[in-house]
Formats: structure tokens, sequence, C-alpha cells
């Protein structure tokens, strides 16, 4: 999903996969390395008295390590229904060392690869049908229907950066609040066979939150965009998915503020004032 780390971090990381996999009698089997941003995750495949399983490995700073990202793939595991289609958790341990805190979460394989290999944007037509679109869109209506108390999106977050980064006053009233999975992007859904990925932060939202977040990483390609408001703008053409467009552009804008995706910048900002002037 995201390139190799710098040695030290990279090192470290492999040292305490190894380490996870030897506490859950397994074995990593291949070369293949999943990593995710700035090597904050590792999974790799590996063998063990269960068959092949995926292994996941998660750091923190050791005070971190505990709260909501941590329990959030076990509360999943516990609460989602099977209309939302996602890879079974079967094992987890956690542990400290020194400054880190790890969490190690023991899957089933993942056997089809994620619409994008090296990061959440989307930079090229994924050939999806209309069945992957359908699933989708059923898995969204199920999970927005999941009771929780875990919270994905702060209103007093909105409304301090959503007029910060939108530049223009704005009302920051959640029109409506949903259950969301948090990160919806190209990395984290599967394809040609449709899964949701890494549930870390999952929790209630602005409504529409996960498709505005599927739309804003497909910018870069307007063909992709379109497609993503063709299957899913009976979310998006409404006024609360709107709204989480505005929501989720915040949040992107922030993030390239701090230097990530600077590319979707200018493309943000664009889309941003085409929602702003539309509830002029």
């Amino acid at each position: 999903m995201y390139s190799v780390p710098e040695r030290e971090v990279a090192h470290r990381m492999r040292r305490a996969h190894a380490e996870a996999a030897a506490q859950l009698d397994a074995q990593v089997v291949g070369g293949g390395e999943s990593w995710g941003w700035r090597g904050r995750t590792l999974g790799r495949m590996v063998s063990g008295p269960v068959g092949d399983s995926w292994l996941r490995l998660v750091c923190a700073p050791a005070e971190k390590a505990e709260g909501k990202l941590w329990e959030g793939p076990m509360a999943a595991e516990l609460a989602m229904p099977q209309d939302v289609p996602r890879p079974r958790l079967r094992r987890r341990l956690t542990w400290t060392d020194g400054a880190h805190g790890y969490l190690a979460e023991l899957y089933d394989p993942v056997r089809v690869r994620t619409v994008t290999v090296d990061g959440p944007v989307l930079r090229e037509v994924p050939e999806l049908g209309d069945g992957w679109w359908h699933g989708l869109s059923t898995a969204l209506a199920a999970l927005a229907g999941v009771r929780t108390g875990r919270v994905a999106v702060r209103q007093e977050y909105l409304d301090r950066a959503m007029p910060k980064y939108l530049g223009a006053p704005v009302d920051t009233t959640v029109p409506a609040w949903s259950t969301a999975h948090g990160d919806l992007h190209w990395a984290n859904l599967t394809a040609p066979h449709l899964m949701l990925l890494d549930w870390e932060g999952w929790g209630t939202a602005p409504a529409g939150f996960d498709a505005a977040m599927l739309h804003s990483y497909s910018l870069l390609v307007p063909e992709a965009a379109a497609q993503v408001r063709h299957h899913l703008g009976h979310i998006l053409e409404t006024p609360d998915g709107r709204f989480s467009e505005l929501a989720v552009i915040t949040m992107l804008l922030q993030s390239a503020e701090r230097g990530d995706h600077l590319d979707l910048a200018t493309p943000l900002r664009e889309r941003a004032a085409l929602l702003l002037d539309s509830v002029e």
C-alpha cells in the first residue's frame, strides 16, 4: 500500500512482526510485504496451526497503544453484519517494547488485491463491474445502520477545521450522523471480490462520509470520480452527502498541509468551491 519506510523503522517492524509470528506459532511464507503509512503497519502472509493467515502488525508510541484505534478491529469483528464483507479476525495479541507498543492481528487471508497498491489516491480508472459497486453500496448501507458508541469524526473538529481549510464561511453543524468505516479509500478496498479492510477508525461520522472519502480520493481521475458519483450518487447528491464531501475535503487539505498527497490539493479546492457554490 505504501513504500518501505526508512531503514531503522523497517528493521524494527520486521523484527517485531517475526516475534508476533513466533508467539502465534506461525511462520512467514513468501516475501511479500504490505506497509502502512510511514511504516506504522506491516502485513505479511504466514502459515500456522490454522493454515494460511494474514498477520498484520500495528505500532504506536507505548503511551498511545490503546483506545479507539487499538480496539477498532476487534470491535468491528463483534459488531459488523454479514453484508459488510471483510476479513475475519481470528487472534490478536499486544505487547510493549521500550518506547513502542505493538498490536498483532491474525486474519483470514485475502486472496485478491486492493484496488490501489501504493496508497489511497486513485491514479487510473479501475476495472470494476456493476456487481462490485452494488456490493459496496449494500455494504455502506448496512454499515450505516450499525449502532455504536465509537466516534470517527467529531463535531468539535469540524467546527474548528472547516472554516480554516475551506477558506470560506460554512455552517459546520452536521446535518445527520451515521456509522462509517472512516478510512474508505482505494487501498482499503479489494477487487474483483469486494472486501473492506483496516477497521481501526470506524465509528460515527457525518452521513455519507465513506462515499465522500472515496470520491475525494478519485479526483485526479475525472472518469473514475464520475463513476463514483454514478454508482453512489444516491449518497453523494444529497445535502448530507455534500456536507460530508466538504468535511472530507477539509481533512485531506489538512493532510496535504502536512505534506501528504500534494497533487490532490488543487482538485480538492476546486471541488470544495463547486460544493460551496451549490449551497449558497
